[in-house]
């Protein structure tokens, strides 16, 4: 099995980041597309300057990335750490995966 090279300090940030609707939301938005930051603020019901928090956080777990464009900041999904979360996901199914079947295979043992 191969193991994915994220520290804690990553796979919390990720799973941080992860927790929340609204950052979920963004994550799918800009992963669809390049987005503003003054669009993602329109598209929810909430300032802007949480929307920027909201957006600060998935920038530091690395799921967008943010560049100037102009007087707007854009969103970009990062494809790449999505896929480094499935891949972490991947190796804790396959752990889980693994103990269900030893125990079956430990219930399915007849009594000596």
């Amino acid at each position: 099995m191969v193991v994915i090279e994220l520290s804690d300090d990553d796979v919390s940030r990720i799973f941080r980041a992860l927790a929340d609707t609204t950052r979920r939301d963004i994550v799918r938005r800009t992963l669809a597309t390049e987005v503003s930051v003054s669009q993602l603020a329109a598209a929810y019901a909430m300032s802007f300057a949480a929307v920027q928090k909201h957006v600060a956080v998935l920038e530091e777990a690395r799921l967008v990335t943010k560049e100037p464009r102009g007087r707007e900041r854009m969103v970009r999904g990062n494809p790449d750490r999505i896929h480094q979360a499935q891949r972490l996901l991947d190796q804790f199914e396959h752990i889980w995966r693994s103990r269900i079947e030893r125990l079956d295979a430990l219930l399915e043992e007849e009594p000596t």
